[in-house]
């Protein structure tokens, strides 16, 4: 016997259909292991994303050599990969929305690959800057894709353990940049090492193409009851709809406020930042990185199963991970000493671990907000928070930075000001959408309770 739909508030009214047939209806799909398997393959996919995304953070400062620019063009680099990702998250979420997870995936990985195989070989800046553009578009199509498939394929209630579980495994691609590409960038070179990883990219479409299916057999979507496919009127009024759910919102801002610190530091500017205003070497830096990575990991699991037992507890998840991230950053570029202590610097940076599994309780909110048919819409628009929050604070480093004759002090301050907006964004939205999803449980209830026999 099928199990009731896990978002159902109350088991299914005694007569309703049951059996093979009732394999049609929407409801929540089975799991097991085919889901994981197909599931598996999309949470590759972004696995191979987020190594080409961050391979970067471990090699600005041999891009800055090798391109021969200064703090604020290399900053360009994320900024300009940020901008796209950022840019894409909305036109992304209507594609999954529209033509499923599979197509979106497979152009997403044909890009990406183009992307970092075209960085291995640029000649010069601008060249370098165009294929990470590409590596920023192919990127941008690859989480909401996951999400989307996790949806398809599990339960409705193992939501928030999924969704943190593909973040551990984009994390864990972190730890292949930070480990793996800062070695081979050394010993084999900037062409061989990020030629060879956009091999990477190859495996993973052969693995899409031959096997990956959107959901499983007897979950089809319901069909679509408009017309006009991606056509402007409906697009428009996708978004808006999607747009005036309060959870929506504050989904957005719970991933802008806590994404962007740990971002920022991952992407670029924590090696710098250890290396050059702390003292520390390449080696004992790489080793700080791979700490906020591990850190990641940890907290993403024990946050997924918190949430997923205890729904009350997503707000102050994630204000909890934002006060304590302002306040050991604030420590670190107060500290009046010449350098930070260790074990400073060893918090901050496992404090900068949960600042990843904090943003992914932003599509908690958004999730039973929307119905199954805007989620890849409603996921695009909270995913732009983040990215949004961290490409403005990559540019304000690298121009305070440029300005101040590399005064990391006065160009990590610049944190808090989005911080502090954040926040205030949270607090404003928090009732309202507390009282929405009460909302939407009393109606859920009257809807069981007056199925048709």
């Amino acid at each position: 016997m099928s199990e009731p739909p896990a978002s159902s508030p109350v088991p299914p009214p005694r007569g309703a259909r049951r059996g093979p047939a009732a394999l049609t209806l929407p409801g929540d799909p089975p799991g097991g292991r085919r889901a994981a398997w197909m599931w598996g393959i999309g949470v590759a996919v972004y696995f191979v994303a987020v190594i080409f995304r961050t391979s970067l953070g471990v090699a600005g400062l041999d891009a800055q050599e090798r391109f021969h620019v200064d703090a604020s063009a290399l900053s360009t680099f994320s900024i300009l990969q940020l901008l796209v990702y950022a840019g894409m998250q909305i036109p992304v979420g209507l594609l999954v929305d529209h033509l499923g997870t599979k197509k979106v995936l497979v152009l997403g990985t044909v890009l990406f690959t183009l992307g970092q195989a075209g960085f291995a070989f640029s000649p010069s800046y601008a060249a370098a800057l165009a294929s990470r553009a590409l590596l920023g578009c192919g990127d941008a199509m690859t989480f909401i894709s996951v999400l989307r498939l996790g949806t398809r394929w599990f339960p409705a209630r193992r939501a928030p353990m999924i969704a943190q579980i593909a973040a551990l495994f984009g994390m864990a691609g972190n730890l292949v940049s930070t480990v793996v590409i800062a070695r081979t960038l050394h010993g084999l070179g900037w062409s061989a090492t990020f030629a060879g990883s956009a091999l990477a990219g190859v495996v993973v479409l052969v693995l899409l193409l031959l096997f990956l299916k959107d959901h499983p057999e007897g979950h089809e979507p319901p069909p679509r009851t408009e017309r006009g496919g991606l056509g402007l009127r409906h697009v428009r009024r996708q978004i808006a709809a999607t747009w005036r759910e309060p959870g929506t919102r504050l989904g957005m801002w719970v991933h802008f406020t806590t994404q962007f610190p740990g971002m920022v530091f991952l992407l670029l500017w924590g090696l710098p930042f250890l290396v050059e205003a702390q003292g520390r070497s390449r080696a004992d830096a790489g080793e700080l990185l791979t700490l906020v990575v591990l850190s990641n990991m940890v907290v993403g699991l024990v946050f997924g199963q918190v949430i997923a037992r205890h729904h009350a507890a997503r707000l102050p998840l994630a204000l909890g991970t934002a006060g304590a991230t302002a306040l050991l950053w604030a420590a670190a570029i107060a500290w009046p000493g010449a350098h930070d202590p260790t074990w400073l610097l060893v918090t901050l940076c496992a404090v900068l671990g949960a600042c990843g599994p904090a943003s992914m309780v932003g599509f908690d909110f958004a999730r039973p907000a929307n119905p199954p048919a805007r989620q890849g819409t409603a996921s695009g628009i909270v995913n732009i928070g983040g990215f949004t929050a961290s490409m403005a604070t990559l540019l304000a480093v690298g121009v305070l930075l440029d300005a101040t004759g590399d005064n990391f002090r006065i160009a990590f301050a610049s944190v808090f000001v989005l911080e502090a907006l954040g926040v205030t964004q949270i607090l404003r939205l928090r009732a309202r959408t507390a009282q929405r999803e009460r909302d939407h449980v009393v109606a859920s209830k009257v809807e069981a309770v007056h199925v048709p026999v």
